[in-house]
């Protein structure tokens, strides 16, 4: 059975053990990934939300010489319980090694899971609010709270309670108990498993079970900052950030803000008025364009109908637009045919992406959907609609006219 030294000292980086047992796990070519067990290890494997440790494994050869392989992964077996270390290099039962694990990678799992607890905490004491589910990320970490939604005020307030216990530095112990006596001693969520139980006792604020890697104290978080929620199905999800991966997080923040400021230019504190204020014009802006261009399809709708007066039904109007977009096709293609008899408008856009569409007045018996849906799926492309109405496009600008050039035959 391996003995697993992380369960009693989160800040052990650098221990000695034997092998007990090597077997491979991937063979390609020349090339074997194995998998070594050791008697005893400070590694921790993948486990209630919390990442795998990293590090490396040292020993000597038989000639002597030392040998270093490193541990990209650690993972328990669920069957038997053991800890397994992923290596590229194969260890010989009984050789000696020591091992070291990535400090910095660590303690930003400490910082991490600790935060959690506090966080999950806050929760439960502010909001009442418990946490069904964690996952410690690369880059950012997340609870899932019974709760469908949160206020502004309410996040800031646990935020804030959470960021008080860390400048208390309480004292973080690790205690064992039965499942009866955890449950007398107030734990906040009991697993559903018997035997003995670790437990996180942060003084005088929350008592917990968890097999992770924590800090010893709570001033070793560092800080704990809430980013964003999300809605999910089980209620809602909290992502956060604490301690050196805070810092790191608040300084790229700072960066992106300082970089949009000078867009403005403006101070960073003036960039919501200002962001709104662009908006409210852009959104006036759009509006008079849409207004201008429906006044430019009207006229020249009315222009081609004039100019295809004494040509017979079906009058059959082509045209395809480099400077105008997909919009203008589709109120052009309506102008034509909304109030005019025996009309049928077969146009396009050559803007990116290249788009078409086929209209027809109510008067006549084409149907528009199918035609362009046959036409541009053959040219690689998707489109559908109505009988009436339809629109689409292709993936090369090239390819519109000769579609139009087939819809043309086709209902001529």
């Amino acid at each position: 059975m391996t003995e697993r030294l992380y369960y009693n000292d989160s800040f052990l980086y650098d221990f000695r053990a034997s092998v007990l047992d090597t077997r491979e796990l991937k063979r390609d070519g020349n090339q074997s990934t194995w998998a070594v067990k050791l008697d005893r290890t400070a590694f921790y494997p993948t486990s209630g939300g919390q990442p795998f440790d990293t590090g490396r494994l040292t020993t000597e050869s038989k000639s002597g010489v030392p040998l270093e392989v490193a541990v990209d992964d650690v993972f328990e077996d669920e069957e038997e319980g053991e800890v397994w270390h992923r290596v590229a290099k194969v260890l010989p039962p009984g050789a000696k090694v020591r091992g070291l694990i990535d400090a910095e990678r660590r303690r930003d799992h400490m910082q991490q899971h600790t935060g959690q607890h506090l966080l999950s905490a806050a929760f439960v004491q502010l909001l009442n609010a418990k946490t069904v589910s964690f996952h410690l990320g690369e880059e950012i970490s997340t609870i899932d709270i019974d709760l469908p939604t949160a206020s502004r005020d309410d996040l800031v307030r646990v935020e804030r309670l959470s960021n008080e216990v860390i400048a208390q530095d309480r004292a973080i112990a690790v205690r064992y108990a039965t499942r009866e006596e955890a449950a007398q001693m107030g734990v906040r969520k009991l697993p559903e498993r018997e035997g003995e139980i670790r437990l996180i006792d942060i003084k005088d604020f929350d008592l917990n079970a968890c097999g992770g890697t924590h800090a010893q104290s709570t001033g070793q978080i560092g800080g704990l900052l809430i980013r964003r929620t999300e809605k999910v199905k089980q209620g809602l999800r909290i992502e956060f950030v604490c301690g050196l991966r805070a810092t790191k997080v608040a300084r790229r923040d700072f960066e992106i803000l300082s970089e949009a400021s000078a867009l403005y230019p403006c101070a960073p504190g003036d960039l919501p008025a200002n962001i709104g204020k662009q908006r409210e014009e852009a959104r006036v802006v759009q509006k008079r364009e849409g207004k201008l261009l429906e006044e430019l399809a009207e006229l020249k709708a009315a222009q081609l109908i004039h100019e295809t007066a004494n040509k017979p039904a079906p009058r059959v109007i082509v045209q395809v637009f480099e400077d105008r977009d997909a919009n203008f096709a589709k109120l052009l293609a309506q102008k034509l045919t909304k109030s005019t008899a025996g009309m049928i408008a077969l146009l396009a856009s050559a803007q990116t992406p290249p788009a078409l569409v086929f209209a027809r007045s109510s008067d006549l018996t084409p149907d528009m959907g199918s035609l362009l849906r046959e036409l541009v799926t053959a040219a690689g492309g998707r489109g559908g609609g109505g009988k009436d109405f339809a629109q689409g496009g292709v993936p090369d600008k090239e390819k519109l006219r000769s579609v139009l050039e087939d819809a043309t035959r086709r209902v001529a």
